[in-house]
């Protein structure tokens, strides 16, 4: 039973440790690298501004929001939509587990970030 008690400590602990905080240009060259300078109409300034924003480049940012949904990553996806988190029901319409998004590969976190854009608020979801 303590080890079910502990185990959100010990998956946010080790998440933590797979993480990576990207330098600006570092980043930019992924962005731009994966596509999304003018995906959408949006350049890659617009992409950077929201990494900032969202998690200062931090890929094992972890917010706990005031529904009990969680935004996760360096674009802080949240779960309530976009990503499975095992608390709660959620469409999951990208297809993956929400600790996906906080590992230094970033893949799929522009995958699902460009499947958000695509909704009528493009980086308004934000």
């Amino acid at each position: 039973m303590k080890f079910l008690l502990l185990l959100p400590l010990l998956v946010c602990l080790l998440s933590r440790a797979a993480g990576k905080i990207f330098g600006r240009c570092e980043l930019a060259q992924v962005l731009k690298k994966a596509g999304l300078d003018g995906y959408r109409g949006y350049g890659l300034g617009d992409w950077i501004c929201l990494a900032f924003h969202a998690s200062h480049f931090d890929t094992a940012v972890v917010d706990h929001e005031a529904d009990g949904s969680t935004s996760n990553g360096i674009f802080q996806i949240n779960s309530r939509l976009w990503c499975e988190d095992y608390r709660h029901f959620a469409p999951n319409m990208c297809n993956m587990h929400c600790s996906d998004l906080l590992t230094s590969n970033i893949n799929d976190d522009i995958i699902c970030a460009m499947r958000i854009v695509q909704g009528y608020r493009g980086l308004g979801t934000w």
